[in-house]
């Protein structure tokens, strides 16, 4: 249940001011909450929540202190802690007298974003901006397109490794089930940790000694399936509720044990759709080709820059080809500014025959490399290009500004579209740092 919070317009925190005085009205917490619609996102957050039962989370709160997180760097319990020692991030998060005790079990936000979903925080960056459009801290100006990897906060996969996760879930699980249906199992934890830890400890891995590792773990990893799936048959035979987190990351274990015995028969180290990591297993290797950082695990990005401001637009985790979605960002700019860019600048890539069609198209001018031999003497047009090309350079910025100070370097939710949230969370937050400057 949802009650709404009466939100008064009187001296916010009296009691810290008793010989007169009053917060400064300056401060950069205090102006960020001026740019936030609170009312329309309390409506939006309520609709999440049945008329009957315990009063949930107030909407101010729980949007602040997630917004709070991506802002400072902070945890979940960090933030929480940060909030009751500072009075201007209460007055952010809606408080109108200042609190000593604890404000909520920080475990209450990961639970808060599972509720919400990703379409509430979509919806929170588009009511955001279109408050920052209408009092014009964000103007429409050109278009700046490009794509990143927001990678993972996964250890470095490798398929010994990986196998040796799925046995030791797979073991723990069989000893759970085995409790409750009065059995027990042989799963060999011990000897399959000491082989592990004989592989993972050498220095120098020879081909023979990764193979050998390779074909201990598969077989571990086969038989603890086996005796997995015999126990869930036995629960379900004495009429018990086997959890669907057991069945899908049982799942997800024969995936990854097929697909790691098909390389080994066939000695090869790629496949398709590779699974990479057991407990995120919607992650996927993306070749990237930059110097030091060949490939990245994590989801893919693509992104638009506007002036100061940087806007998510697709997001998930493949490979897919940037270049194809210019008419979607064309599109987004419209909706967003209710008129096209004036000018488009972009990589190389984006330069293919249907985008330069496109824009022409549109009206819209495309700093887009020249094609065919370029000429003797430099036209204006050329020179155009280059000024465009050096702007362009701003959304590698945004981009390295969201990855250094927003936490967007590592992705750590690991909750239903948990990536997405991140990456929009830490955007949103930079942006509206970039808002207050700007305003």
């Amino acid at each position: 249940m949802y009650r709404r919070k009466d939100r008064k317009t009187l001296l916010l925190f009296p009691e810290l001011f008793p010989f007169g005085g009053k917060l400064n009205e300056n401060n950069r917490w205090l102006r960020i909450t001026e740019l936030i619609p609170w009312e329309e996102l309390e409506s939006e957050y309520a609709k999440h929540f049945s008329d009957v039962g315990r009063p949930a989370t107030d909407a101010q709160l729980a949007i602040g202190l997630l917004l709070l997180k991506h802002m400072t760097g902070l945890s979940d319990e960090g933030v929480v802690q940060e909030v009751l020692e500072n009075p201007y991030m209460q007055a952010f998060c809606g408080y109108e007298k200042f609190v000593t005790e604890e404000i909520l079990d920080p475990s209450t936000l990961t639970k808060m974003r599972e509720r919400l979903g990703l379409g509430f925080f979509k919806e929170l960056e588009t009511r955001t901006y279109k408050l920052l459009i209408e009092r014009r801290i964000i103007k429409a100006k050109g278009m700046l397109v490009d794509a990143t990897v927001f990678p993972e906060e996964i250890k470095y996969p490798n398929d010994v490794g990986l196998l040796n996760d799925v046995r030791e879930w797979l073991v723990r699980n069989i000893r759970r089930v085995g409790q409750i249906i009065g059995k027990k199992y042989r799963t060999y934890p011990r000897k399959a940790r000491k082989d592990y830890l004989n592989f993972s400890k050498k220095k120098t891995k020879t081909k023979k000694a990764i193979n050998k590792a390779k074909r201990q773990m598969l077989q571990y990893v086969r038989r603890n399936i086996k005796q997995l799936k015999e126990a869930l048959e036995q629960v379900k035979a004495r009429g018990q509720r086997v959890k669907q987190n057991i069945i899908d990351r049982l799942q997800v274990a024969e995936k990854i044990y097929d697909q790691q015995r098909e390389m080994y028969r066939k000695r090869v180290n790629r496949i398709g759709d590779r699974v990479v990591s057991f407990h995120r297993p919607y992650v996927r290797l993306i070749k990237r080709g930059k110097q030091g950082k060949k490939v990245e695990f994590g989801g893919k990005g693509a992104l638009v820059h506007v002036g100061r401001f940087l806007f998510l637009g697709h997001f998930e985790h493949r490979a897919f080809a940037e270049e194809n979605l210019m008419e979607a960002h064309v599109g987004d700019y419209l909706g967003r500014f209710g008129k096209l860019p004036p000018y488009v600048a972009a990589d190389t890539k984006y330069g293919t025959l249907e985008n330069r069609e496109l824009m022409e198209e549109l009206g819209v001018r495309a700093a887009f490399k020249r094609r065919g031999r370029p000429p003797k003497i430099m036209a204006a047009q050329d020179r155009w290009f280059k000024r465009k090309q050096r702007e362009r350079n701003r959304i590698e910025g945004g981009i390295g500004n969201s990855k250094e100070h927003y936490r967007c370097d590592r992705v750590r939710y690991s909750i239903k579209d948990g990536s997405e949230i991140w990456v929009r969370t830490g955007i949103l937050a930079m942006n509206l740092k970039a808002a207050v400057n700007s305003a």
